[in-house]
């Protein structure tokens, strides 16, 4: 592969200051001043609690920085973005107004035969794979990485794993852009690593049952298909296997998922010693996480979880709380449509529909009780519009 002299540092410090200005618009003093009381806001008919962790990480912020730096650095030349920057519809809009053009994560897309040495692209927060690396180093592109430091912490793992024979289990969607990134690290720059992607727990416990000796081949790589490295077979690569994960999944899910295999080694060796383990779920995800489940101990009537439908950790925000109290995955304000009903994703069909509210909604002499979080891709001042549509349905005071 070509060296990296073709990297561009766009964070300097005269670039920062108009691209701090720049981002305030993702900001909302409403949102600042709920967290500031407590994370509560009290109006006539309405008792809304905001979680303690919400919205906005570092790694999202860094990332949307260095886009917006790229596009004040380089006005004349074309910019291009592998995929999304992050999962959220506002920011990525925003980006696309700014003139940003899109290469697909497909190698054989035509937009990459378009590629040309003046050109910049911006690789996204959930890093790239090392073909596609190789191929705008090959193209002689000036490239600007926006790789997240959680995901680069899992790419390191996978490294350690293949280089020492090790398959890796990650835990993750196999289609999503951060899963085929570490797919591809743990496979290295020669693609003799292997791995294995297990979405839940009834994957996880098909892989346990091979280990034990109980599956078929032919129906686990079946069953597997996308999922797993090149000439994958069960039979050699289960033998010494590691686990590691997409940064944004249920981190209870993952510490199952690692119980589950780590005992299903035990059982067919006698010992652990070819199992291996490494905590990759990342410290904003956890703390959204841990921040719902303080929240859901509160009396609520119905949870709104803010963020873009093909955000993973906003997903599994509401996947948590949804088994607690009626809950609402919504893009945008507009997605309150009245007190009756409301446009969401439907985490079964996967797909946005339309959805009866609860009767309290509704009712405007029921003070409502109304949980509020948000996925690490979404800004504060979607939050803030969520809210104040809440308030303008129910009639409440204005702020």
């Amino acid at each position: 592969m070509a060296s990296s002299k073709r990297f561009i540092n766009v964070r300097r410090p005269e670039v920062m200051a108009q691209v701090r200005e720049d981002v305030q618009r993702y900001r909302s003093e409403l949102v600042d001043r709920i967290s500031e009381d407590g994370g509560v806001l009290e109006l006539p008919g309405l008792h809304l609690r905001l979680a303690s962790a919400f919205g906005f990480c570092d790694g999202v912020k860094r990332a949307i920085e260095i886009a917006y730096a790229t596009c004040r650095m380089f006005p004349d030349r074309r910019i291009w973005l592998i995929g999304e920057i992050i999962h959220n519809p506002e920011v990525n809009a925003r980006l696309d107004e700014m003139g940003l053009r899109h290469l697909p994560w497909r190698l054989d897309a035509p937009e990459y035969a378009e590629l040309q040495p003046e050109d910049v692209v911006i690789m996204p927060a959930f890093g790239v794979t090392i073909p596609m690396r190789r191929l705008l180093d090959e193209k002689g592109v000036s490239l600007v990485d926006s790789t997240c430091g959680n995901v680069i912490k899992v790419w390191q793992r996978v490294k350690t794993y293949a280089a020492a024979g090790i398959t890796s289990i990650i835990h993750g969607k196999a289609r999503h852009e951060e899963s085929l990134a570490t797919a591809s690290q743990s496979r290295g720059e020669e693609e003799k690593g292997n791995f294995l992607v297990v979405f839940d727990e009834a994957d996880a416990e098909l892989v346990a049952d091979y280990i034990r000796g109980r599956g078929h081949k032919e129906t686990f790589l079946e069953h597997f298909a996308g999922a797993c490295s090149p000439g994958f077979d069960p039979d050699v690569h289960l033998r010494t296997i590691g686990i590691a994960n997409q940064t944004t999944m249920l981190k209870s899910e993952t510490a199952h998922i690692q119980e589950m295999l780590k005992a299903a080694v035990l059982e067919r060796d006698g010992n652990d010693d070819r199992f291996h383990m490494f905590d990759t779920i990342c410290g904003a995800t956890q703390d959204r996480q841990n921040a719902l489940f303080e929240l859901l101990q509160e009396p609520l009537d119905l949870m709104l979880i803010i963020g873009g439908y093909n955000s993973s950790n906003t997903t599994h925000l509401a996947h948590i709380a949804a088994r607690k109290v009626p809950t609402f995955f919504v893009k945008s304000a507009d997605c309150l449509e009245s007190l009756s009903c409301v446009r969401c994703f439907d985490l079964q069909q996967k797909k946005e529909v339309v959805q009866p509210l609860p009767e309290a909604v509704s009712d405007v002499a029921y003070t409502l009780r109304v949980g509020v979080t948000a996925g690490a891709s979404c800004p504060a001042n979607v939050i803030e519009d969520v809210i104040c549509r809440l308030i303008e349905l129910r009639n409440c005071l204005e702020l």
